[in-house]
């Protein structure tokens, strides 16, 4: 029998860079998905935002 599986928590929502227009679009973007109930769409800007820069990426504690 497999062990159990162990999920990690999720990602916290990342903040865009103030220097990048891009990022600052997909931001207001996902507030306005938000303001929708549209949460899948949310996630899916939070992923584009994350991508947009992976230098400037935090590595996540476990």
């Amino acid at each position: 029998m497999d062990p159990p599986v162990s999920l990690g928590l999720p990602l916290d929502e990342p903040t865009p860079p103030d220097d990048c227009g891009v990022c600052t679009a997909l931001a207001n973007e996902r507030t306005e998905a938000r303001a929708r109930g549209d949460l899948s769409r949310v996630s899916d800007l939070n992923v584009e935002i994350r991508n947009h820069h992976p230098a400037r990426r935090k590595r996540r504690r476990t």
